[in-house]
């Protein structure tokens, strides 16, 4: 990136170029703008997805050149109020940050116009699209902070917006799901919190960047390894891994779809990302120690999660424990915290991220055409509506880690990381929950998609095909095709973004230039 220098207190500062600065700013700042243009023009609602859709658009170009520009030259910086890091406030793009900023963002817009079908004019009067907005600010703002509070502050932005999300609609089992959520995050907030302050005492400093240069010098007087274990409980809670996973499918059922495609897909990635950045960049001497413990968490929420899923005949429900057995195979990565590993973790989040999301939107179109989510009340889908059950196989495929869709690869990495670091029972829990993985969702396709209708079923199916839901899927299964069968180039940004991970002599280079001149 193109820069000029300037001289204070004798030292050489590189500081980025405006258009560099507005990289930074924009995934964050382009939805709050457009939220605020919402919430103007808030009786307007027919005007709220075209410009809920526009906004996104926007802010996912955004993040294309930023991920380019991340890849082409390494992390990139802006700091507030030129205040210089640690002292400022700074923003840090690296390949972790806006590759997971950029597929939240798809996902985001695919939601979106999914949304035009599945959000009425009560729910946009009642303020979908600004609470969308707000969240996506959040989500990003997450994954771009240099500074440990500000990543609890973006927490707290999309926090606040997923509870707006999930009482849209004021039914008894929304308030209901949306108390347990709320109140179990917080707990999870507090920690979090907690763990920070006793972070700030420790160090004096909250930049990332800061922090990763003196841990080491810490480490003998430091109490690292209690911060290690707060940090891997709060975001663990976030994250929902075993076994502090208990909000998660007490309350993803209950918000309209979409809502819950966003949740399932991006929600939980966030709370991964925030242990790879803590534990694998900041502490990694702890993380090594505790690596034995995240294994057998990793494994239990895997292996667990599925199983709950196979345990259950709401649709949602199922998805709901999928989506927590995938936290579970990206914890492996964490716990082997080898480059194969995170590689493998980070694609797998890339996977998850696609996926998942895809899943939720076609239990959605399965609602509309069967008239229930229950596989007791569902059948004989496949007959009248055979796109479907095509785009139903190729996401079970993907969920499950079968060719030719996204999920193989992640797993194969992961699988033959474990085996390199002497771990064949970890490989053995993340080949078992694939296959009750194919189980669960095997299931979910007989009894609601191939079977006949069952007799006494209600039959309230929709004529005419679903236009919104296959529009969505169909910009979803592009990419996680394409991850199945040409996995080359999402492995490289899954690869420097690991590497990133590990040695983080370029991310603390780029925040303190003046020293990495040096």
């Amino acid at each position: 990136m193109a820069a000029e220098t300037i001289d204070i207190s004798n030292a050489m500062v590189t500081e980025p170029t405006v258009l560099g600065d507005w990289m930074l700013v924009a995934p964050i700042g382009v939805p709050i703008l457009f939220g605020a243009v919402l919430l103007m023009v808030r009786h307007e609602t027919r005007l709220h997805a075209g410009i809920a859709i526009a906004g996104l658009l926007v802010t996912l170009a955004a993040n294309a050149a930023l991920l380019l520009q991340v890849l082409a030259d390494g992390p990139q910086v802006m700091t507030m109020g030129r205040w210089l890091p640690p002292f400022g406030i700074s923003f840090t793009a690296d390949a972790l940050g806006a590759s997971l900023a950029f597929v939240a963002t798809l996902v985001a817009t695919v939601c979106a116009l999914y949304a035009m079908k599945d959000i009425g004019a009560t729910g946009r009067r009642y303020g979908f699209y600004p609470f969308l907005m707000l969240l996506m600010a959040g989500v990003g703002g997450s994954f771009l902070t240099g500074d440990i509070f500000n990543l609890y502050v973006w927490f707290e932005v999309f926090l606040i917006s997923s509870f707006g999300l999930l009482i849209l609609g004021s039914t008894d089992r929304q308030l209901d799901g949306a108390t347990k959520y709320a109140i179990l995050n917080l707990v999870g907030t507090t920690l979090f919190l907690t763990a920070t302050a006793y972070l700030y005492g420790t160090f004096g400093t909250l930049n990332m960047a800061d922090i990763a240069r003196r841990a080491g010098a810490m480490r003998e007087t430091g109490p690292l390894m209690t911060l290690t274990v707060l940090y891997l409980l709060a975001f663990g809670m976030k994250a929902a891994a075993f076994p502090v996973n208990f909000w998660l499918p007490a309350s993803y059922h209950t918000p309209r779809i979409v809502t819950a495609a966003l949740f399932g897909g991006v929600l939980t990635k966030v709370g991964v990302y925030a242990l790879l950045r803590v534990l694998v960049m900041l502490f990694p001497i702890e993380r090594a120690e505790l690596s034995g413990v995240i294994a057998w968490v990793a494994a239990g929420t895997m292996v667990l999660g599925i199983m709950g899923a196979i345990a259950q005949s709401d649709i949602r429900r199922v998805l709901g424990f999928v989506v927590i057995s995938g936290v579970g195979v990206m914890l492996a990565g964490l716990a082997l915290g080898t480059e194969t590993g995170l590689t493998g973790t980070i694609l797998y989040a890339f996977h998850s991220v696609l996926a998942m999301t895809a899943l939720y939107l076609l239990a959605g179109v399965i609602k509309e055409l069967g008239g229930s989510y229950s596989l007791h009340e569902l059948g004989g889908l496949y007959r009248a509506y055979p796109a479907m059950g095509a785009f139903a196989l190729v996401l079970m495929l993907a969920v499950a880690g079968l060719p030719p869709a996204s999920g193989l690869w992640p797993k194969v990495l992961l699988v033959r990381a474990s085996l390199e670091a002497g771990w064949p029972w970890l490989s053995f829990a993340i080949l078992l929950t694939g296959l009750l993985t194919t189980i669960a969702l095997g299931r979910v396709y007989i009894l609601a998609i191939w079977r006949n209708r069952p007799q006494g079923a209600p039959s309230d199916e929709v004529a005419g095909a679903p236009g919104y839901g296959y529009a969505s899927m169909t910009l979803l299964c592009v990419p996680i095709i394409l991850l199945g069968v040409y996995p080359e180039p999402f492995i490289r940004v899954a690869e420097a973004a690991a590497a990133g991970l590990l040695d983080a002599s370029g991310y603390i280079g780029a925040v303190f230039p003046a020293e990495a001149a040096q």
